[in-house]
């Protein structure tokens, strides 16, 4: 990812938060926001015929240096792109270059109803750790998340 691309991973961002089955949050941010919460490596985009049809993004999940090795995912396809296979070879790549940066293991947090998500993660070897109940509100309203994590084969072993 480079940072001309942040126009077109912001409005595939807004996309995935319009579903309210995506994240919490209820606008997507502006660069500078953005680009400080997450790791400088493991952005990734997928091109496809000259435009952007999804991203993936790693956060550090702690501050702490005993937790440098544990990042969460971020990961969304445009609506025009779902169910083609790029959340596969997006997922795929994200977990390859956390690998490569010392990242030793993935978690994801998703909310319940977002079963494509969540079957995308398990076929890429991550478990479902358990269900984070009422952890956050949206628009007023209590959301439970599935947390899953992927350990990693080659990183801290």
């Amino acid at each position: 990812m480079r940072d001309s691309d942040w126009p077109a991973v912001r409005e595939i961002y807004g996309e995935g938060i319009e579903t309210g089955d995506a994240t919490f949050q209820t606008a997507a941010p502006e660069w500078p926001e953005w680009d400080g919460n997450h790791l400088r490596h493991s952005r990734l985009v997928a091109r496809h015929e000259g435009s952007i049809g999804g991203w993936a993004a790693l956060s550090a999940v702690s501050r702490r240096e005993c937790y440098a090795g544990v990042a969460e995912v971020s990961i969304y396809i445009a609506g025009a792109h779902r169910g083609q296979g790029l959340g596969r070879r997006l997922l795929t790549a994200l977990v390859a270059e956390s690998e490569a940066n010392g990242i030793w293991t993935l978690q994801a947090g998703i909310f319940p109803e977002n079963r494509a998500s969540i079957a995308l993660h398990e076929r890429l070897g991550f478990r479902v750790v358990g269900v984070r109940e009422r952890i956050g509100q949206r628009d007023g309203k209590w959301r439970d998340t599935v947390l899953l994590e992927r350990r990693s084969k080659v990183v801290g072993i």
